[in-house]
Order: C-alpha cells, then structure tokens, then sequence
C-alpha cells in the first residue's frame, strides 16, 4: 500500500489547568512525534477568558502539521496526546476546564461530517482564539464561506470575545 498523499494539518490547541503553557509546549513535541506527522511551524500563545464555561483563562495556540495520516487516524493520534495530559472528558459538560485540548480544525481540503469528526471543523469561525492565532500562519485565509480570516477576528472582537497575545509557543 503507498503512503497517502502529505496534507496540511491545522490544530487548534488550548489548555487552563496546571501549567498550560508547560503542556502545550509538550502537547507540540508530542504532536511532532507522531508516525506519519511532521510540526512544521505554530503561531505565537494568545489567552483567552473560556467560552460558555467557567474556570481559568486558557492559554491558546494553533500548530501546523504535515500529516500523511487519515482523518479519523490524525484525530485518534490527538486524543491520545490529550488523554496522555490527563483529559478528562465529563459526561454533559462540553466546554468544562481541561488539561488539553487539540481539535484539529481541517487537513488539507478534505471534507468531513460523522458521528466523530467534522472538517473543517463546525465552530472554528465563532472562536476569536481559534482564528487569531491562524490568522498569524495564515494571513489571507479564507473561512469556509468566503470571510477572510482578519474580518472573522476583528468581529469576533467586536462581539465581545477578548484574547491577548502572551508571547512566542516553542516546543520543549
């Protein structure tokens, strides 16, 4: 069997508890040791206040892969790495406080939609904390639907979501 084809990986990630920022720096290493997958560049740590929820501020990047891996296998790989940071994923609560979290937001142009994974992913345009921190490794991106990136940020500020640049995210 030849290997697929290599695609773009976008992958958001965010955590609030601990030392966030000492997790995503490992969550970044971890990513760029998976079979299949390569870390080619993450943008800069921005914070965030959480959304829907409770609990501390986030702290929030976006990393950039290249991955030969299939969609449903990527995001088998990223829930591992979650669950090896102490995820923990409580029955009916959606946006609760966490170790980890990596959502991949698409892979390439492939398109997506069952019980497991949607792509691109489905709420990524309604997070200020998701696109600003694409916007820097993507600049004139356009969303899903036409909006360039830099208009979907300044509106979701617009709308009240709050974030705040922290400072460079490097692996460990």
């Amino acid at each position: 069997m030849h290997p697929a084809h290599p695609r773009s990986a976008l992958v958001g990630l965010g955590a609030n508890l601990g030392d966030a920022r000492a997790t995503l720096r490992a969550a970044l290493r971890d990513l760029d040791q998976v079979p299949g997958c390569a870390l080619l560049r993450v943008s800069a740590l921005w914070g965030s206040a959480p959304v829907d929820a409770g609990g501390p501020d986030y702290c929030n990047a976006v990393a950039e892969l290249r991955s030969t891996l299939a969609p449903h296998a990527l995001l088998r790989a990223l829930q591992d790495i979650e669950q090896r940071h102490g995820r923990v994923r409580p029955a009916g609560l959606r946006n609760a406080p966490r170790t980890l979290d990596l959502d991949l937001l698409c892979l390439g142009d492939l398109r997506v939609d069952d019980e497991q994974l949607s792509l691109p992913h489905p709420r990524m345009h309604l997070r200020a904390f998701v696109l600003a921190p694409l916007a820097e490794l993507h600049p004139h991106w356009l969303l899903p639907g036409g909006e360039p990136i830099d208009a979907a940020v300044r509106r979701l500020r617009a709308e009240g979501q709050q974030l705040h640049r922290i400072g460079a995210l490097e692996p460990d």
